[in-house]
């Protein structure tokens, strides 16, 4: 075991040298918690670990998963969320169970079909594992899969590490919280669009303000286990979780992301434009999958044409976009990453919507719906987490009394926010 010691050390120092863990902050390397391996591989010894994990779990070039079978550690199954465990799938495609061929290993999808391990998912797992990169934005599906992780681990009483890795968006906190009525698995929790906090601060907070669904009982755990559920209360003070943190990150750090967290989002461009023009994904706009640079290109085919051209293709992240093979024209807001900050300035960045609802010419099929009638029907809707900023929307509401309508849930949520943080924060 000392050799393989050795052999994992020499071949991370190779891979940290080849591809730095991150960008600098002030002058520190930041660190993500899967490479403070000397504080979790003695929790995961002689265990059946279960790793939620997916292509960004990593150790520099190394697959957590290979890392982790280079030191002995036993990883019985693979869980993998949205966009698969190797992050090719496309969003909402559904990706279903199958054996990893690369390592041998049973991957449970939990997204698509079920979304939490069950009784027989975690039969022969001690110890369950969560190493996911996130983007920190409430519609971005990983802290829902994060919930139900948390939620399966609890009721059937396995210890919980989590393997933090800082917040690319965790500087500001900014967007409509969620009101309880549109509720999805694009957004579980009453937080804002963009909420400033890493996965290990926020599964703090899903515990401490018991927003955890603890009532859920799988259709098809057997009676035995039914019987042997104990309840929130209990099971909550016998529940373990250990978040292994980063290493010199703090909420005011500008995180680079060394691998893209999926498909459409390739770069930081589109990572900082996210939380902003996502919003285009419950509209008949298009929101740029399908070109170069999704999320930071957008239009429709019946804009202006001296607005920008581009012309959505099919491609692994977007093999059917809207308008696909149709030349639209829109808006480029693509740039450098230092560029693009300073054009968020911190805030969600709506005014290209409110642009583009004023040019397109059928208001009434603006915001795309499963049915005409109730709010809850509009996918807009679940992203905003409300109905009124679509009604705002149409009204023509300046952006700044938009944004001051957010004001007094957004500052009760600061407040139970900065329980919980494990960083300094930005302000």
């Amino acid at each position: 075991m000392k050799f393989s010691w050795i052999i994992f050390f020499l071949l991370l120092i190779n891979n940290l040298v080849a591809q730095p863990p991150a960008i600098v902050n002030h002058n520190a390397t930041i660190y993500p918690g899967a490479y403070q391996t000397s504080q979790y591989i003695p929790l995961l010894k002689g265990k059946r670990v279960g790793l939620f994990a997916n292509q960004t779990s990593t150790i520099g070039n190394v697959h957590l998963v290979d890392s982790l079978q280079h030191l002995g550690i036993v990883i019985a199954k693979i869980f993998a969320p949205e966009h698969g465990f190797r992050g090719t799938a496309e969003a909402g495609e559904t990706v279903g169970s199958y054996t990893d061929k690369a390592t041998g290993i049973h991957v449970v999808s939990l997204y698509g079909n079920k979304y939490k391990p069950n009784a027989v998912d975690l039969r022969d797992i001690d110890i369950m594992l969560f190493d996911i990169q996130d983007v920190g934005v409430r519609f971005y599906t990983f802290i829902s899969s994060l919930q139900g992780f948390m939620e399966s681990a609890i009721q059937y009483n396995k210890p919980l590490i989590i393997l933090d890795r800082p917040n690319p968006n965790g500087f500001y906190i900014d967007g409509p919280v969620l009101e309880k009525d549109y509720k999805s698995f694009v957004g579980m929790q009453p937080i804002p669009v963009v909420y400033g906090m890493t996965m290990g601060e926020y599964a703090q907070m899903l515990i401490g303000e018991k927003w955890l669904d603890w009532k859920y009982i799988r259709k098809e755990d057997s009676q035995e286990t039914l019987t042997q559920f104990l309840g929130f209360e209990q099971k909550h003070t016998n529940f373990k979780l250990t978040v292994i943190p980063c290493k010199n990150y703090t909420h005011n750090s500008k995180y680079v992301l060394p691998i893209k967290t999926s498909p459409n989002l390739p770069d930081m461009a589109s990572v900082y434009w996210y939380p902003s023009t996502c919003f285009f994904e419950g509209t008949n706009i298009s929101e740029g999958r399908g070109t170069e640079h999704p999320f930071c290109v957008f239009g429709h085919p019946t804009f202006p044409d001296s607005l920008v051209a581009f012309t959505p293709v099919s491609n692994e992240g977007a093999k059917e976009p809207k308008y696909k093979d149709v030349l639209c024209h829109g808006w480029n807001v693509y740039g450098t990453n230092n560029e693009v900050l300073r054009k968020l300035n911190g805030h969600l960045q709506l005014q290209y919507l409110l642009k583009a609802y004023q040019l397109y010419p059928a208001k009434d099929s603006f915001f795309s719906a499963t049915s005409i009638g109730l709010s809850t029907n509009y996918f807009f809707n679940k992203l905003a987490g409300n109905k009124d900023l679509m009604e705002q929307l149409k009204e023509g509401k300046p952006l700044e009394e938009i944004r001051r309508s957010w004001q007094p849930k957004l500052q009760a949520f600061k407040l139970i926010r900065k329980k919980y943080l494990i960083y300094k924060d930005f302000f």
